[in-house]
């Protein structure tokens, strides 16, 4: 790991305990108690942190906004980031899997990507997004798909920018700071933590083997979420 990389593994960190700390101080009421059986148990969601969303929104994702803590964190509905994931899974289980493309620029979203592309045959895009890799045909490492799935579309906005230029669809994970510009499907989620990440990419990658038939209805990767998760080492 670089010294600039072990910086954002630093900040990042910080940036989750932040989250982490914000969760535990968190009043039942604000999280939707959901009738409807979800991909996975309720608590295992809200654990996970995919909920938490920042203290900044814009007007684009106050529909996937559950509510605001009363100091100032926006809350995501889970029931609808269940329901997008789903939505996604039919799409992206249809396409030729390398003509998939995940982006990951952030630390914490390396892993997962990397896992979900191993997991459903997708081709990752991990650290920094090399311009023209989408948009220039004399790119020698050119890649031509039918879809992007970003981590972060600020952290990965040259691969929102350049999959808009060229006419492919962009699925992101948006967080309640996030807006659409160039985005056409979007799955609400904390797109910041360690855990939240891990649990989204694997959800999505199990979901799609299902629509595929490449598991049972009830089947699930051989990999775990676990797996998913970005591992630092406590030295870094």
């Amino acid at each position: 790991m670089t010294e600039e990389e072990a910086k954002k593994a630093e900040d990042e960190k910080k940036e989750e305990n932040v989250e982490n700390a914000e969760e535990a101080k968190k009043p039942e009421e604000d999280v939707e108690i959901v009738g409807a059986e979800l991909l996975l148990p309720q608590d295992t969601m809200l654990s996970a942190g995919i909920h938490i969303g920042t203290r900044m929104k814009t007007k684009d994702m106050d529909k996937f906004i559950y509510r605001t803590r009363p100091d100032g964190l926006f809350v995501l509905d889970i029931k609808k980031t269940d329901e997008r994931i789903r939505i996604a899974a039919k799409f992206l289980a249809r396409l030729e899997p390398a003509k998939i493309v995940a982006v990951a620029a952030r630390l914490y979203g390396r892993d997962p990507v990397q896992k979900f592309c191993e997991v459903t045959g997708a081709t990752p895009v991990i650290g920094r997004f090399v311009p023209g890799i989408l948009s220039n045909p004399l790119s020698k490492n050119r890649i031509e798909p039918s879809v992007v799935i970003v981590s972060d579309p600020k952290a990965d906005v040259q691969a929102v920018v350049e999959a808009a230029n060229i006419g492919v669809p962009v699925i992101a994970l948006c967080s309640t700071d996030n807006d659409f510009a160039d985005i056409d499907f979007v799955i609400p989620t904390n797109n910041k933590g360690r855990r939240a990440l891990a649990v989204i990419y694997w959800l999505l990658a199990r979901q799609i083997l299902r629509e595929r038939g490449e598991t049972p209805p009830d089947g699930s990767p051989n990999q775990s979420i676990d797996d998913f998760e970005v591992k630092l080492a406590k030295e870094e």
